[in-house]
């Protein structure tokens, strides 16, 4: 069941709350899916640690508001909704689309004078200076689109894959961030004070080399994990992944 936050906020969904943990972990979803994507996360990490997913529209229970097709428009309404939850030290962990949107809040708030995170966890993601290794899916019928997506990436449900009706449901969503991924033009900026741990499967399109661009958007550390798995290795490898995260955050900001 998902808990509304102390701050209304249709943007942030807590599934175990701690008011009293030390850190705030922010997780950003991949495309086409919603906050419940973490909801195992909150098991799984320390006391000290309070994670807050973050739900984008068009989503679960903001799936009747239309999905942003633009990375601007979505990072400022983010940057508003997650401003009021700032008053702890934080990090940030994105998937996919998720580490995009994560990388370009990171950016936007240190260069606003704003809080920003005291690490970044980007994964599934090549460098943002880098050029998208796909080129976009054309506007297909559901059903060739479906069957696109799944020779790319792999990883779509087959309760939404044979339902007509549920890709009547979902895929306006996944369509909209696919838009969103292909029209994202990087501009450089200072690179991050905060280090950047980077996170990749063995399999996935997503290779070293992609990941390996991340060193040059930080002055801080840099870390590059690489795991079994495809493009949704952050699935398959959860145990693993959170694992990790603990232990750069708790040497990040101090913990236990």
């Amino acid at each position: 069941m998902i808990m509304s936050a102390p701050i209304a906020n249709r943007s942030l969904k807590y599934f175990t709350p701690r008011p009293d943990a030390q850190v705030l972990l922010f997780c950003f979803p991949w495309a086409g899916v919603g906050a419940s994507a973490f909801y195992w996360w909150s098991k799984r990490l320390p006391d000290e640690v309070e994670v807050i997913a973050v739900q984008y529209p068009g989503r679960e229970d903001r799936l009747r508001e239309p999905a942003l097709r633009r990375v601007s428009p979505l990072v400022d309404l983010l940057m508003r909704d997650l401003l009021p939850r700032c008053n702890r030290p934080f990090a940030f962990f994105g998937h996919s689309m998720g580490a995009l949107l994560a990388f370009e809040l990171a950016g936007g708030m240190a260069r606003a004078g704003l809080p920003s995170p005291g690490h970044l966890f980007v994964s599934g993601r090549q460098a943002p200076q880098l050029p998208e290794p796909m080129a976009p899916i054309p506007d297909l019928p559901d059903e060739e689109f479906v069957a696109e997506l799944q020779r790319r990436y792999g990883g779509v449900p087959e309760v939404i894959a044979r339902d007509p009706e549920m890709c009547t449901i979902f895929l306006p969503a996944i369509r909209a961030d696919l838009e969103l991924v292909h029209s994202y033009t990087h501009e450089p900026a200072p690179p991050l004070d905060c280090g950047i741990s980077a996170f990749g499967g063995t399999e996935d399109r997503i290779g070293r080399e992609h990941l390996e661009g991340w060193r040059l958007q930080t002055r801080g550390s840099f870390q590059l994990h690489v795991l079994p798995g495809d493009h949704f290795f952050v699935t398959t490898q959860t145990e693993e992944v959170v694992r990790r995260v603990t232990r750069q955050m708790q040497s990040v900001f101090a913990l236990g």
